[in-house]
């Protein structure tokens, strides 16, 4: 038996997914079962999630799932705003879900713990500028990732 997603959920209830059905059609691709299903996963998502765990949670609903469609339909969903990529340190695709705020990471190499700047945190503010200063490079803020060592693991390794 082939899973098909929530058979009562609809884009149209559960805003701002509203649009999309039509948004896709505007673009000449069609409404399919796998983007529904994909639209579904995505609305049930919070935060970061990589294009492999949305696969993986599409296939849950429905086994037929086709890796390639999910990664074309996050690229046109992208183009919507629905969702924006960015990469992690160890450079892995992530996918934000309806990003409210422009964000860059912070990484510890050590604890492996992660953490959002906003994009007018003026760490980020200061460096975007000295590199638009010093370069003449304007930096996109989400692919901003900053790896390094946090503050408990610098004071762990102090008691070392």
């Amino acid at each position: 038996m082939r899973a098909t997603g929530s058979p009562d959920w609809t884009p149209e209830v559960d805003l701002p997914w509203a649009g999309i059905p039509d948004q896709l059609r505007a673009r000449g691709l069609r409404w399919t079962p796998q983007r529904r299903i994909l639209v579904e996963v995505l609305s049930q998502s919070d935060g970061h999630v990589t294009g492999a765990e949305l696969v993986d949670r599409c296939k849950a609903l429905d086994p037929d799932t086709i890796p390639s469609t999910v990664y074309r339909t996050l690229d046109v969903l992208e183009e919507l705003g629905v969702v924006r990529h960015s990469h992690g340190a160890d450079g892995r695709e992530e996918f934000h879900v309806l990003p409210a705020v422009e964000h860059a990471h912070l990484y510890c190499r050590v604890c492996g713990g992660a953490w959002e700047l906003a994009g007018d945190d003026p760490v980020v503010v200061t460096a975007v500028d000295a590199v638009l200063a010093g370069q003449g490079f304007s930096i996109d803020v989400p692919h901003l990732t900053l790896t390094g060592v946090c503050a408990t693991c610098r004071a762990n390794e102090g008691d070392a």
